[in-house]
């Protein structure tokens, strides 16, 4: 089981990177519109977070560094959670740029209510990270009692 979850959360991670990726002018403009860094984080915060949830995300497929990877996108969950409960508490509707960089033209209700549910999602995906490092946790203990 848990190396589905493993694997199942690397595709997530992998096909959120892919569109950041693809146009980091579009996802630094997204990230703008958090309005949570300083000007001049914003255009490396956009090239260098895609990558990082790339390489977690094809490490947690490919079963390599899983521990490593599951401790990265658990962090990178935080931030998501963070910046994003942020902006709800003071009302602030943002497109989340979680899957695509495109703005889709939603009202500020239709993005208010996404957000919500967009906590809610990575929540979930956080305690999915939770079952992988218990499980990477296990396997290591397992190893070590046997003299391995």
């Amino acid at each position: 089981m848990s190396v589905r979850v493993q694997i199942a959360l690397g595709i997530v991670f992998l096909l959120a990177a892919i569109p950041k990726i693809a146009d980091p002018p579009a996802f630094a403009h997204l990230i703008y519109n958090y309005r949570l860094l300083p000007g001049g984080a914003i255009n490396a915060m956009a090239l260098v977070m895609p990558w990082v949830e790339l390489l977690a995300g094809a490490a947690l497929i490919l079963g390599v560094w899983k521990r490593e990877a599951a401790i990265v996108v658990g962090l990178l969950l935080l931030v998501f959670l963070v910046a994003i409960g942020a902006n709800l508490a003071r009302g602030h509707a943002v497109d989340c740029g979680c899957f695509d960089v495109e703005s889709a033209g939603k009202s500020r209700e239709e993005l208010l209510s996404e957000m919500r549910w967009v906590l809610i999602r990575d929540v979930g995906l956080l305690l999915l990270v939770a079952q992988v490092l218990a499980a990477t946790r296990a396997a290591s203990r397992a190893r070590w009692t046997r003299g391995v």
